[in-house]
């Protein structure tokens, strides 16, 4: 199985993408965290997180997957790529619930656009990936759910799994095996429209979000971010009780937060379907009780 893994490394590398290494059987990086950061090798200068540290180095990928049989993540941003991540509902979804296949066709279909034809793997669960290299000059990150349900998008701050990676649920495999399309300018326009939004929103001059949220948003957000493994679903729960509050009273739109909160979670190392589910009880809960606007 290591050679395998090593291959699948490999190749990725060879096509110019950047690597690094996940836990063996699960999608989660195998690198240290900051707070266990011994501060050698390539941490010498200061932590290094798994976004800088991935590579195209085979003779670094070589060592790497030497011994242990690590599945592969491929870091998106650097690698200059943008993946279409659509996914399957729940197992315990109800026969009607659309997957992100279905969410996206429709989503082409209103556009105008016919579903882009690109590099495709299918992922462990059934779903797919959509491999699509990154426009020029404009510098895109992780979405969550914002093109539509099911419907994810991994550039800067984010990766995916890599094909020939092994989990308890399936395999990644290539179906697809041409070389990325660009991304096309529609969704390009569609997602940097959205980062150029959501910047504004939390600039301390925005109308939307006073600068006591914006910063309750930046520390809460950290928090997440920092959390000690153990103490990370809880961690996120809350700080979306904290940040419900502002959505209730009007301070902060509710997709920036859930976005914000999202990026936080999966960079924490908690599964994006794990996010969502606890980001959405808490801001719950959370509007519930201070629906009724903030004392005087």
């Amino acid at each position: 199985m290591n050679r395998h893994l090593l291959y699948a490394a490999l190749d990725a590398a060879e096509r110019g993408w950047a690597v690094l290494p996940l836990r063996p059987g699960d999608k989660r990086p195998a690198l240290h965290g900051e707070d266990v950061c011994p501060g050698i090798g390539d941490c010498a200068g200061g932590h290094r997180k798994w976004e800088e540290r991935a590579t195209i180095d085979p003779d670094r990928i070589r060592r790497a997957w030497g011994d242990l049989p690590f599945n592969v993540g491929i870091a998106t941003g650097p690698s200059g790529l943008v993946v279409v991540d659509l996914d399957m509902p729940k197992r315990k979804s109800t026969t009607d619930t659309p997957n992100g296949v279905t969410t996206f066709t429709a989503l082409c279909e209103r556009a105008g656009h016919a579903v882009p034809t690109t590099r495709t793997v299918r992922t462990a669960s059934g779903g797919v990936h959509l491999y699509f290299t990154a426009p020029s000059g404009v510098r895109l990150g992780n979405t969550a759910g914002r093109l539509g349900k099911r419907i994810d998008t991994r550039a800067w701050g984010g990766y995916v799994v890599a094909p020939g990676s092994l989990t308890p649920t399936g395999a990644y495999a290539v179906v697809n095996d041409m070389p990325p399309a660009p991304l096309p300018e529609w969704l390009s326009a569609r997602l940097a429209g959205r980062q150029a939004s959501r910047a504004l929103m939390a600039a301390p001059s925005a109308v939307r979000a006073s600068r006591y949220a914006a910063a309750g948003l930046n520390a809460e957000t950290a928090s997440v971010r920092q959390a000690p493994e153990g103490e990370r679903n809880a961690t996120l729960l809350r700080a979306a009780r904290a940040l419900g509050r502002f959505i209730a009273w009007g301070d902060l739109p509710r997709e920036q937060v859930e976005e914000a909160l999202q990026w936080a979670g999966e960079q924490a190392g908690l599964s994006p379907r794990s996010c969502e589910a606890t980001i959405r009880s808490g801001l719950n809960w959370s509007i519930a009780r201070n629906g009724q606007g903030r004392a005087a």
